[in-house]
């Protein structure tokens, strides 16, 4: 039974596991405790693939991966031998992962052969049968094609650039697919720029200790920058530091006058007031507004008739996700720093998405696993890794076989941060405490409104006059939200464990 199961090799085969899914190799000898609920999950899913199997049911597999995993995962499920039935809403794991696609849609299921690329052609058909789908599909095809147009007169011969041209040139053929999407907006940008709009300057960045050192980066109206570099390498370090959520360890940061910055992160979602609705969130920014201007707004981001009105406590992820872009959006950026946007949000809001950014006139740095979303509104890469930010001369197709290369040569991740050379002084240990402890005060924050929050989830849950009349939506709708909070707060609770401990060891020293 040993010998039939591959037992000899079952140590080395979870080793390949959890390194492709981003663990290191410290992590391999740590207990489940010492994680957080997001590499919980992707621990859950190791274990999945460890276990011999004919099906495999994968639900959002990508949901907690950043892209090197992901690209890792698809590598691996195009060599698994059995059956997989996959829910995503990546379309280009989907693309490399699946033959069929299952549409449900109106209480029916349909088959259609191919991948997703696939399904939208023969979808865009059929609306195109419909007189006012094919109306709206020729509108759709002509914004496309002059954007294309314009797009090639001024792109490089620089290799990002030209991979760019190709994917707009896929949105071509795939955009008609989405006439019928509910969702439909535009980013609008402020209208003043500074140039540059915002730079760092031989600085070091990070929080107890320097994470990437002697960053310099220049961002300037129509940038296109998109970050590439292993889960904890520093991509969201550099992002905070640029908009000012953590300081300086050394150098310089340097705005532009008329420096307006939207910035997006999973902080923004978790800190919208859930005692507000939608409707308040928008008509508090701008009180000169009518209702009904706030509610056309809120309807490109498919907020609609009583929804507008709704407590956010009854949103799930994707509808806080999308009031966190509508109110970004609001503000006329000049620069969108934009962290992971896309998670939570399904095919067709990150089709808009896609479509919004592509229009968009200020700059952008992104941050994404979504393949497709960086293909089609990124010309320029950033590679951070082992401490460093430099320039990536390659496109998306070099990076993935870059990664697959290394993990073939047995390169896993690192983990943690670079450590600091030489012996510390008085000084410097001051330094560190007072970072540490700041830390755990943000993380103390943090942790006491999504406690709030749950207690008012839990409250309403309580209430005998949740569960009278028609209950049964908001009653979902608030279960979900508690799951959503119990995952945060785990998530929370270590982060503020693993630095309570540093903190010891560092008054230990």
């Amino acid at each position: 039974m040993f010998n039939s199961l591959d037992g000899h090799s079952a140590l080395s085969k979870a080793e390949q596991l959890m390194v492709g899914l981003g663990f290191s190799q410290d992590d391999l000898h740590k207990t489940v405790k010492d994680f957080s609920g997001g590499w919980r999950v992707r621990l859950n899913l190791a274990r999945t693939l460890m276990q011999p199997s004919d099906l495999l049911l994968l639900d959002e597999p990508t949901n907690h991966l950043d892209l090197d995993a992901i690209v890792w995962l698809s590598d691996w499920i195009k060599s698994f031998k059995g059956a997989l039935l996959l829910i995503s809403h990546d379309r280009e794991f989907l693309d490399e992962c699946v033959n069929t696609i299952a549409h449900i849609s109106k209480q029916s299921i349909e088959l259609y052969t191919g991948n997703y690329s696939q399904f939208e052609e023969v979808k865009a058909l059929r609306l195109a049968e419909v007189a006012a789908s094919y109306k709206k599909q020729q509108r759709q095809i002509e914004h496309m094609q002059d954007f294309v147009r314009r797009f090639k007169a001024k792109a490089t011969k620089a290799k990002q650039a030209q991979s760019r041209v190709k994917a707009l040139e896929r949105m071509e053929v795939i955009a008609p697919a989405h006439v019928d999407s509910p969702f439909h907006f535009t980013i609008p940008q402020s209208d003043k720029l500074s140039d540059p709009l915002l730079t760092l300057d031989r600085a070091n960045l990070g929080y107890a200790e320097t994470v990437l050192s002697q960053v310099n980066i220049s961002l300037h109206p129509g940038d296109r920058i998109g970050l590439l570099g292993p889960n904890g390498a520093g991509k969201s370090t550099l992002i905070k530091s640029l908009v000012g959520a953590i300081s300086l360890l050394e150098g310089d940061r340097f705005q532009g006058a008329n420096l307006k910055v939207g910035y997006f992160s999973q902080h923004q979602v978790d800190d919208l007031d859930l005692t507000k609705t939608a409707f308040e969130c928008i008509h508090q920014m701008d009180t000169q507004k009518t209702e009904q201007q706030v509610r056309t707004y809120l309807g490109g981001f498919d907020f609609k008739n009583d929804k507008v009105k709704d407590c956010i406590k009854l949103f799930s992820g994707g509808e806080k996700a999308r009031l966190a872009l509508a109110m970004i959006a609001y503000q006329k950026p000049n620069l969108l720093l934009l962290d992971e946007p896309t998670n939570h949000l399904d095919m067709e809001m990150r089709q808009a998405l896609t479509m919004a950014l592509q229009s968009f006139g200020g700059a952008i740095l992104l941050i994404s696993h979504d393949r497709h979303l960086l293909a089609n509104n990124v010309d320029q890469f950033l590679l951070i890794e082992d401490g460093a930010v430099i320039e990536y001369d390659g496109d998306l197709n070099d990076y993935s076989n870059r990664i697959l290369a290394n993990l073939s040569k047995g390169h896993p991740k690192k983990s943690g941060a670079k450590e600091k050379s030489g012996g510390s002084n008085k000084k410097a240990d001051q330094k560190l405490l007072r970072q540490i402890k700041a830390e755990i005060m943000a993380a103390e924050k943090r942790l006491k409104r999504l406690q709030d929050k749950i207690g008012e989830v839990e409250g309403v849950l309580q209430s005998p006059d949740t569960y009278e009349g028609n209950f049964q939506d908001d009653l979902h709708d608030l279960i979900r939200n508690q799951t959503e909070l119990k995952s945060q707060i785990e998530e929370v609770e270590a982060i503020w464990l693993g630095l309570s401990e540093k903190l010891e060891a560092t008054l230990s020293d």
